[in-house]
């Protein structure tokens, strides 16, 4: 096998050594081209149907750039095999991904739950899988075993430190899977965001005493830039509203697949029973599975008589008739708990089952973290203590939808703006 350069819509040409091209060349690696980055995000943004496998690609090249950077400012601070591992975790990071990523991690789904994390190593401890054979045949085991120490957080494997920036690379506020991730979803959905330079971030980094990353000041910033392409990609992309429908209704589509499946009155594919059926499912009955087993699926679901199957999988399939978000400014998850109760009886007064068309979405993101793996400058003090744009990013985001059908939501909308209309930042008027 020969190094190869894979060419990439983000960073152009990506060098892959002949040795790290056998574990892409894996059956594992591959099912990535097959698992969609952005789960639904395509009914909102066309073109938001790129894959983990070119993520993966991207988190793997800014990690040799990275590194490349730090040597080249600070020698030998990486040493060459470290920085083979460092690679390799930036590499396999997404290696355990479910159908449509995120969104499918859920015991709503799979019979078999555990995060991608814990199926990740599963993939590349296994000695029945290639991903498996191909990383040992790579590293060996004592190499392996300090990557796997690595992509953990570990502070030392063998009695061998594991410097700080080593993890951070990997997994931080300011690592290399954010950076590709933010600025291939935003090119892939054409949000206009303003976006960051990556390059310029990266000359930024240098490593402490310590072995912490930090970043000279004149990053400041190329630093901004990063934390506010963050907050408007979840802001306009992640949590954009048909976003957020559209993931409740894959889930609740699943499991109602399940429940029929259960009682005998939906036959599922052998991928999909392995999916929502199998409680002991192993690494090779999880590694065939990918997106295109539900998209198949689709077309008999949305016929099925199953009125609540058929729900869902018709409106994935043809995009008509969504539910629609009441118009509410200041809902609060509090209050969705409050307020449900009163909506269900109206639904059904109108026609509807309030059990399919009353679906609600709560949106929780943390804010920039300060101290908690925060993004130091140069003096030792966070950015958020140099910066008052940082600081303004440090509130969390936290708020709910409330979706129902159409034709009702003007009614609806009306009613519910009465329930909170004395404070919304108050339910006293509800006890």
């Amino acid at each position: 096998m020969r190094d190869r350069v894979i060419r990439d819509e983000i960073h152009k040409d990506i060098f892959v050594p002949a040795n790290h091209a056998k574990i892409i060349d894996t059956r594992e690696f591959q099912r990535l081209r097959s698992i969609q980055q952005l789960s639904t995000c395509e009914y909102v943004f066309p073109a938001a149907n790129h894959n983990r496998f070119s993520h993966s690609l991207g988190a793997y090249h800014l990690a040799r750039t990275l590194i490349g950077s730090l040597n080249e400012v600070q020698p030998n601070l990486v040493s060459e095999e470290d920085s083979e591992l460092i690679c390799l975790a930036a590499l396999l990071h997404d290696i355990g991904h479910p159908p449509f990523s995120h969104l499918l991690e859920t015991p709503e789904v799979f019979a078999t739950y555990h995060s991608h994390e814990h199926w990740g190593r599963v993939l590349l401890e296994s000695k029945d899988t290639e991903v498996g054979i191909a990383l040992l045949e790579v590293l060996g085991v004592q190499r392996r075993n300090r990557l796997f120490a690595l992509m953990d957080g570990d502070s030392e494997f063998d009695g061998r430190a594991i410097p700080p920036y080593m993890k951070e690379i990997v997994s931080s506020q300011l690592d290399v899977d954010r950076m590709d991730y933010m600025v291939r979803d935003q090119a892939n959905t054409g949000a206009q965001i303003g976006g960051f330079d990556i390059a310029r971030v990266i000359r930024a980094l240098r490593v402490n005493k310590e072995g912490h990353f930090y970043v000279k000041s004149w990053g400041l910033p190329a630093i901004e830039a990063y934390l506010v392409t963050r907050y408007h990609m979840y802001q306009q992309v992640y949590f954009h509203k048909v976003n957020m429908l559209t993931q409740n209704y894959l889930v609740r589509m699943l499991s109602r697949a399940r429940v029929l499946a259960q009682d005998g009155s939906l036959k599922l594919s052998s991928p999909l029973e392995n999916m929502l059926l199998n409680s002991a499912l192993d690494a090779k009955g999880y590694a065939a599975l990918n997106d295109a087993h539900i998209r198949v699926a689709l077309p008999e679901w949305a016929e099925h008589p199953d009125t609540v199957l058929s729900h869902y999988a018709m409106r994935l399939l043809s995009r008509r008739d969504f539910h629609k978000s009441l118009r509410i400014e200041g809902l609060s998850t509090e209050m969705i708990d409050v307020v449900l109760p009163r909506l269900e009886p109206l639904v059904e007064a109108a026609g509807y089952n309030p059990s399919i068309d009353i679906i609600t979405a709560r949106i929780s993101k943390r804010g920039y973290m300060p101290y908690e793996q925060g993004i130091l400058l140069e003096d030792g003090r966070d950015a958020a203590d140099h910066s008052p744009l940082v600081r303004s990013l440090t509130q969390p985001n936290e708020r709910a939808l409330i979706f129902v059908p159409e034709a009702i939501r003007d009614e609806l909308e009306i009613n519910v703006r009465e329930w909170v209309k004395p404070s919304q930042s108050s339910l006293a008027q509800f006890e």
